[in-house]
């Protein structure tokens, strides 16, 4: 044979070679696809089936002691294997006993129907019938465990307990708009709560945990949960908020929107060193004399409102730091009444007996002229108002504020040149109209001012936990090193205290601690270009105590009836909140658990040795140990049992 024909030969032993593969290969889909089907159908169906997602216990929410502001609380349902072989033996001779409690337990059904729908679950063998119409909690579920049959447990009595977490805040409506919302069925696979507002939102991923994995097994006709992959429990959020400090705050602004019957308020407590935020009252109303936490006006959007007065502070500030006036400058307010720009400019008091006239700078801040401080501003700015605008969005008040929780409200000014500034803009603008703020961006401000010009970040939580280990730590953040110098700061503190002391705050002046702050009344817009009859915000901003600034505090109240000016309605929400906070601060300043008071034992009057000595026992006085002989003892006094 030559070599063309053997490499032919071999070269034809290789095809066929590799197309007996080749068919080989194909029977072999051919036979995985057809023959073992229902093989692998099956194995497909178990792992669908059979699989289950092991869900975490959410993390919780906590106050700044550790106290717990919202926790997961296991909820439970009852399921019964009729298919069970104990239920099989004696389901004939507890059957109407098990379907009387159930009905007597719920209140829901008849026993009789209750029988008749545990009949059917048993002629059908349903592995897995559920017996409770609710969620049970855990003392019910105690007494469920009990019901004839399911008191066999799982195995004799073929009873299945499933565990549901439900979200509960223990501590009420407390911060609730702040602690925040689950919206229930959320998650992707449309199985889990996520959170939908608030804390729970901003730190869900945190909060929520990761899902474990395990399947479901069936061993002597019951069915159990095999864990294949542990679920991670979600981590816990450490909050600034103190509880103290918010019962306070809370139950002071609720008093004075029933009062005012105010469509909704906020009020806001901060630390001024660092930015925590120590309370947080969201109050709306549901109905006539009720009100609850129903949106977050003080960061978001529905809140975001024109300041009015309390944003002469910046105005005043800006000039001062510019150095185009001073606090000794006088100004003439006239009759309260000023036309400028084709627009007529009203003080608060006009036609109501006020005294205008010639006023400080110092006084018609402290008397809120909105007259007085056009007046300043358009003189110092009515040439360059870009130069008014530049300086006060120097100060950092343009800008969100950039807190962790989601729907802040955006800050809005106009600015020169563009399409909606108008003739009478500048002058509107200085005393707080034609531009939008959230009362937690206002307090921010202030609290700049009572930290020597530092403007601090607001923030809500301190730390995330991990079963007590600290997983990240947040703290103070420095927004603004110096929204002014420190020459313009004093002034303007001076100014501040003097609107309290002397000024639109004085009728609600303390007398147990000194405040510092400005009262703000702002006409609400229609929407329309104009200003509704009768609406108003009212606010009070400040800090306390007003020499060694500790809190900070923004007191708004939308829509009040009645007084409406923010010294009558806002200010005694501050002031009754700074008293009560500076009472609880200054106790736990001013105690020493090293060396507690004593309190002296007063005179006790005459009676039975053993009866006085039993007394002081239990109430752990000491009496200097001495018995007297005689069965009479005459006196207690300083201490001592005398005879």
């Amino acid at each position: 044979m030559n070599l063309r024909n053997i490499i032919l030969t071999r070269l034809a032993i290789i095809y066929m070679l590799m197309a007996l593969l080749a068919l080989a290969v194909v029977l072999k889909v051919l036979t995985i696809q057809n023959i073992k089907t229902a093989k692998w159908e099956k194995i497909a169906d178990n792992l669908s089936n059979f699989t289950v997602k092991l869900k975490p216990t959410r993390g919780n929410i906590c106050a700044d002691d550790g106290n717990v502001l919202a926790t997961s609380v296991p909820g439970y349902f009852v399921r019964i294997d009729m298919g069970a072989s104990g239920v099989r033996k004696i389901y004939a001779q507890k059957s109407d006993s098990l379907a009387l409690m159930l009905s007597s337990f719920f209140k829901n059904a008849s026993v009789k129907e209750y029988k008749r729908r545990l009949d059917k679950a048993y002629r059908e063998k349903d592995r897995g019938y559920m017996l409770t119409p609710r969620k049970i909690n855990y003392f019910e579920l105690q007494k469920v465990k009990n019901f004839p049959i399911l008191r066999k447990g799982a195995f004799g009595g073929g009873r299945i307990i499933e565990q549901e977490n439900k979200r509960v805040l223990p501590l009420g409506k407390l911060a609730s708009r702040t602690i925040g919302t689950l919206n229930i069925g959320a998650s992707a696979d449309r199985s889990a709560s996520v959170g939908n507002t608030g804390i729970e939102q901003a730190f869900e991923k945190y909060l929520a945990g990761e899902e474990g994995v395990g399947y479901r097994q069936n061993l002597s006709g019951r069915w159990l949960n095999r864990v294949e992959i542990q679920p991670k429990d979600g981590m816990d959020i450490m909050t600034t908020i103190n509880i103290r400090y918010q019962d306070i705050t809370e139950s002071a602004l609720e008093k004075q929107l029933k009062s005012s019957q105010a469509e909704w308020g906020t009020a806001i407590l901060m630390e001024v060193k660092t930015g925590e935020v120590k309370a947080i009252a969201n109050l709306g109303r549901v109905a006539p004399g009720r009100y609850e936490e129903t949106y977050n006006f003080a960061l978001g959007h529905a809140g975001c409102y024109e300041p009015g007065s309390t944003f002469k502070l910046v105005s005043l500030m800006a000039a001062l730091d510019q150095g185009l006036v001073d606090t000794s400058d006088v100004f003439d307010t006239g009759t309260g009444m000023w036309k400028y720009g084709g627009g007529t400019i009203y003080d608060s008091d006009y036609g109501h007996g006020g005294k205008h006239g010639p006023m400080t700078v110092k006084k018609i801040f402290e008397k809120s002229s909105n007259v007085g401080v056009a007046k300043i501003i358009t003189t110092c700015y009515g040439d360059n108002p870009e130069k008014y605008v530049n300086r006060i969005t120097k100060m950092g008040i343009h800008k969100p504020l950039g807190v962790e929780l989601e729907g802040e409200g955006v800050p809005y000014f106009k600015h020169p040149g563009n399409d909606d500034w108008w003739g009478t803009t500048l002058a509107w603008m200085s005393f707080g109209y034609e531009s939008k703020m959230t009362p937690l961006q206002i307090l921010a401000f202030y609290n700049a001012v009572a930290n020597n010009g530092k403007m601090m970040k607001p923030y809500f939580v301190r730390q995330i936990q991990n079963k007590g280990d600290v997983v990240e730590s947040m703290g103070p953040e420095v927004l603004n090193s110096s929204i002014a110098s420190r020459t313009t700061i004093r002034k303007v503190r001076d100014m501040l205290v003097g609107v309290v002391e002397e000024g639109t705050g004085k009728e609600m002046k303390s007398k147990i601690i000194k405040m510092a702050g400005k009262t703000g009344t702002a006409q609400i817009s229609t929407g329309k270009g104009g200003y509704g009859k009768g609406l108003y915000l009212a606010s009070f901003v400040g800090y306390f105590p007003a020499d060694d600034p500790v809190y900070s505090m923004i007191v708004t109240v939308n829509k009040p009836k009645g007084a409406y000016y923010g010294g009558a309605v806002a200010m005694p929400v501050f002031r009754e909140t700074a008293e009560k906070v500076f009472a609880v601060f200054q106790h736990i300043d001013e105690s020493s658990p090293e060396e507690p008071e004593i309190a002296m034992l007063p005179d006790v009057k005459n009676g039975y040795t053993r009866d006085v000595v039993r007394v002081m026992n239990e109430l752990d006085i000491d009496y200097k140990g001495r018995k007297p002989k005689t069965e009479l003892t005459k006196t207690v006094k300083d201490g001592e049992v005398i005879k």
